[in-house]
């Protein structure tokens, strides 16, 4: 008895369910990784610079201001080049009056006895969970805290 090669209708339904189904979750499975990513790298490079903006008021003995751009999406350490805010992500400051500009833009500036204006930057995921980065005005020390939807 000859035995035939090949797939039979069973298996090749089993294959293109199996393959639809793969098309059907990848594209929302990259999209959470995408905003993760987005999420963590304006995270840590807010943290970043406001710690160096605090190490740069220390060691030059002056005056260095971080500033976010609520407006224009964007933060940057006084001297550093500017860096963006995805999209996706929501952003909340909360600064002294006088370091409020009219245009949109926030500002903590560190000073040279190792202080701060002081203030709060919140940084939210569109599921509404998020981080709150808090400024000491007493010491200048950069802290996180996890924001709950």
């Amino acid at each position: 008895m000859r035995r035939e090669r090949g797939f039979t209708l069973i298996e090749l339904l089993v294959v293109f369910a199996i393959m639809a189904l793969l098309i059907g979750v990848v594209p929302t499975a990259f999209e959470r990784m995408r905003d993760a990513a987005h999420y963590r790298d304006v995270l840590r490079g807010m943290v970043s610079e406001m710690r160096l903006a605090r190490q740069q008021a220390l060691t030059a003995h002056t005056d260095v201001l971080f500033t976010v751009d609520l407006e224009q999406r964007h933060y940057s350490a006084q001297g550093r080049p500017v860096r963006p805010i995805a999209p996706p992500l929501e952003v909340r400051a909360t600064v002294a009056g006088t370091e409020f500009s009219g245009s949109g833009a926030a500002s903590i500036r560190f000073l040279p006895d190792g202080g701060a204006t002081g203030g709060s930057i919140e940084i939210l995921r569109p599921s509404g969970a998020g981080t709150r980065l808090r400024v000491d005005w007493l010491s200048g020390r950069v802290s996180q805290e996890a924001l709950l939807p």
